[in-house]
């Protein structure tokens, strides 16, 4: 049985454990980072030196980096249903994949470290302004092809959509004013009706 390691209101873990429940293979998942500690520990250190969450061990195998963990996971498991055979149609999944995390994952963090994480007398409220901006920038971006196609890959929902997914529960739930992106809102509807989506990332977000 596959081990994951990690807290189950990280974004990066829920990225792990949809995939997992959208494949339906039996995993266990370990309390591990934030107020459960473990990263720090000597035999966590082994496996993942960044001493950070999720960290998967499939066997021998023992991955770190959540989207390679939900690329491995797609294409070990998942090929016909997350994982594509056609190149091109991988390569438009991985872009929406390494987008989420080089353009919107920086912005994205400092609205919800500062709206969920943190008492609202030390918000740095002019922050999160300019970061809500940013993110509804890029959002924008995702909002024009998903009003093309219902999945960031094309027809089917695959791997691509899971990196964003993610951060689009924390978007429309977190106590903010958002713009208008009915196609992104469309898509995340979509997401919810998924028994996986609600298993792995509709969970309390502190």
């Amino acid at each position: 049985m596959l081990k994951l390691w990690g807290r189950a209101n990280s974004t990066n873990v829920k990225k792990a454990l949809w995939c997992l429940e959208e494949l339906d293979v039996p995993y266990t998942r370990i309390d591990a980072g934030g107020a459960f500690g473990v990263v720090s520990d000597a035999d966590y250190i082994d496996k993942n030196p960044n001493q950070l969450v999720p960290c998967l061990e499939d066997g021998a195998l023992v991955l770190w980096e959540s989207n390679v963990i939900v690329r491995y996971l797609a294409a070990r498991y998942g090929e016909g249903a997350l994982w594509s055979a056609d190149p091109a149609e991988r390569a438009e999944a991985d872009k929406w994949m390494d987008w989420v995390t080089s353009s919107l994952a920086a912005p994205f963090r400092t609205v919800f470290w500062n709206m969920v994480r943190t008492a609202p007398e030390q918000r740095d409220m002019p922050a999160v302004q300019a970061a809500i901006g940013e993110c509804a920038r890029l959002l924008a971006i995702a909002d024009q092809t998903l009003s093309k196609q219902p999945y960031l890959g094309g027809a089917s929902f695959g791997m691509g959509d899971i990196p964003l997914g993610c951060f689009a529960y924390a978007w429309f739930e977190m106590p903010i004013e958002r713009p208008d992106l009915p196609h992104l809102r469309s898509w995340y509807e979509r997401l919810l009706e998924r028994p996986a989506y609600q298993a792995a990332v509709v969970t309390p977000l502190t």
